[in-house]
């Protein structure tokens, strides 16, 4: 890997950081409170062509690489945004470029690009079904040339504000596989037209931090049969290819919000004075930081070498993993180190801390749970028995 500074990667940074510039703290604070979506923010990033750097050119986006999506997330969450209002569409389309057919491709990638149409939802988690992808038991029967599909889905994130949406259902009985990684299949949903039509309800849920969560109710949903995305039976290998761009993008979130948090504690500590002299000079107060600030560090060296891996064309399983695993451990301890160093104040809606702390402590359990990580690289990289 080269080590020397990209000036494209530079321009990226730069760029987004002079956008993010017009969206303050106040302007997520307010959001945060009113729980309402960054619709504006959003635009703008759609707008600047951030949002379809993934989309290859021919389909009019920018046709760059996961490293050049990585440091445009990272710089919105180190900016104080928040990324996960708009992150699913650079990773999500990533199932429908992959396994879509070329008359899929055309019809809706080009209009994703210039954001005529929003694709931020992924259905996929069930209540029943937790992280157990192959336990899901909405159903999808074939019936002429349409699927009709029945089910619930849970924590959907953006439903509310997508055009389209990708379901995952089943499309054979579970007891009827020998592999219970098949009988699955990806479908690409009109949620405009499902929701005027009933077949679709879309419930939100009061979580924590404002993140534009909600369940999904599907009643007799009617799919065409060319919008099944890739091959019948196939769909928990088509969102697997996904699941190592996703985690190397909310890996980059994580050091955006771990960057914030090194930046903001170490300002404070040192020009709050108490005592005579900052509390920064107090190594309980300024070590912590400057371990937070070293983890950080170390989880972005595997940040990029799992997007360099991948935009290689090579296997980065593990290192996609750990890059999550890392830099989410590394945020969470930055936004400790900030809060202890703000000490009551970190508890203040004013200084911003709190609402950060609240944002970045979800990217442990999610998308993924850092136990499942774990469990990964225990079973598939150490090749130790599987856990129970």
């Amino acid at each position: 890997m080269d080590f020397s500074r990209n000036p494209e990667s530079d321009a990226i940074r730069n760029a987004v950081a002079q956008l993010c510039a017009a969206y303050p703290d106040s302007y997520w604070q307010q959001l945060d409170v009113t729980g309402a979506y960054p619709s504006d923010f959003v635009a703008a990033l759609t707008r600047d062509g951030w949002l379809s750097v993934l989309i290859p050119t021919e389909y009019g986006g920018a046709g760059l690489g996961l490293a050049e999506a990585g440091a445009i997330l990272e710089e919105i969450n180190r900016a104080g945004g928040h990324a996960a209002a708009a992150h699913a569409q650079m990773y999500t389309m990533g199932t429908l470029l992959k396994h879509g057919s070329e008359e899929q491709k055309h019809r809706y990638l080009p209009a994703i690009a210039s954001g005529e149409l929003r694709l931020q939802a992924f259905a996929v988690t069930e209540p029943d079904a937790g992280s157990e992808t192959t336990r899901i038991r909405t159903m999808a029967r074939r019936d002429g040339d349409a699927y009709r599909i029945t089910g619930q889905k849970i924590f959907i994130s953006r439903a509310e504000h997508s055009d389209l949406m990708l379901l995952l259902a089943r499309t054979t009985p579970y007891d009827d596989l020998e592999d219970k990684t098949r009988g699955l299949s990806v479908f690409l949903v009109d949620l405009r037209t499902a929701v005027e039509k009933g077949q679709v309800e879309i419930r939100p849920i009061r979580v924590m931090l404002n993140h534009h969560t909600t369940e999904v109710f599907i009643n007799e949903l009617e799919v065409p049969t060319a919008n099944l995305v890739g091959e019948e039976g196939e769909g928990f290998r088509h969102i697997i290819d996904g699941w190592n761009a996703e985690r190397i993008l909310v890996a980059s979130e994580a050091i955006g919000d771990g960057r914030w948090f090194t930046e903001r504690a170490a300002r404070y500590a040192t020009e709050r004075v108490v005592f005579g002299r900052p509390v920064g000079a107090n190594q309980g107060v300024q070590f912590p930081i400057a371990q937070a600030y070293a983890d950080l560090e170390a989880a972005s060296l595997l940040r990029d070498k799992a997007a360099w891996l991948f935009d290689s064309g090579r296997a980065c399983g593990p290192e996609a993993n750990m890059a999550k695993l890392q830099a989410s451990r590394a945020s969470w301890a930055a936004a400790n180190a900030c809060l202890d160093a703000h000490g009551g104040y970190g508890f203040a809606s004013e200084y911003h801390v709190e609402r950060k702390f609240r944002e970045t402590r979800l990217l442990i359990a999610a998308p993924v749970s850092n136990n499942l990580l774990l469990a990964y690289l225990a079973q598939h990289v150490l090749h130790m028995p599987r856990s129970y």
